[in-house]
């Protein structure tokens, strides 16, 4: 089974209201194709896909931790919602990576065009993880407070506008009362860094 194919499967699997248009649209809008970053982790096509099934693989293994070590946090740790939140958290990628060519200076200290990537943001200006949750709203996916959480502040720290007071409290009160919204925040953060690569340029 491809990656596309078992992405698609593992969302089908939540019949969560609403993930029929969100798969169409994940097979039609670049994100089976775009790069996860320009420069960084999965800067390559289809880096995407893998970037989201990689915070899915770390996340399942997080919450099986989690369960073994707080029996508690079951309710608040459910499958699906792991799922949704891994999964779908970046794709507000989906459409802002474009082809082009960059320069580089070679090992004999002379320049050369190579491929890559650039950001565009003009299609659907509307920042990072509150994007994609807007997106998945819009799609018609039945999203839990705590997905809504964990997917708009994935980022962490990172994503905090102009480092903004209120924006500061909501990351702190969305991560002390959504056990999901720590969870993914770890499982990127660990698939980002630890489980994938990046092409030198």
């Amino acid at each position: 089974m491809s990656l596309k194919e078992t992405i698609l499967d593992l969302l089908d699997k939540t019949d969560r209201q609403g993930i029929d248009e969100v798969m169409s649209w994940l097979t039609t809008s670049g994100f089976f194709e775009a790069p996860a970053s320009t420069n960084f982790h999965g800067n390559y096509e289809g880096g995407l896909a893998e970037h989201s099934f990689n915070v899915y693989t770390a996340a399942m293994r997080l919450r099986s931790t989690a369960l073994s070590l707080n029996p508690s946090l079951e309710d608040q740790l459910p499958e699906d919602s792991v799922v949704l939140a891994s999964l779908l958290h970046d794709v507000c990628k989906s459409d802002i990576y474009k082809t082009t060519v960059k320069s580089r200076k070679n090992s004999f200290g002379s320049w050369e065009k190579y491929d890559g990537y650039e950001v565009d943001y003009s299609n659907f200006p509307l920042g990072h993880g509150e994007k994609s949750v807007i997106i998945l709203l819009r799609l018609g996916l039945d999203l839990t407070d705590a997905e809504i959480a964990a997917i708009r502040w994935h980022m962490t720290a990172w994503d905090l506008p102009f480092q903004s007071a209120d924006a500061k409290g909501n990351l702190n009160t969305a991560r002390d009362k959504y056990p999901l919204c720590a969870l993914i925040q770890l499982a990127d953060g660990f698939a980002s860094s630890l489980m994938e690569e990046t092409l030198r340029h």
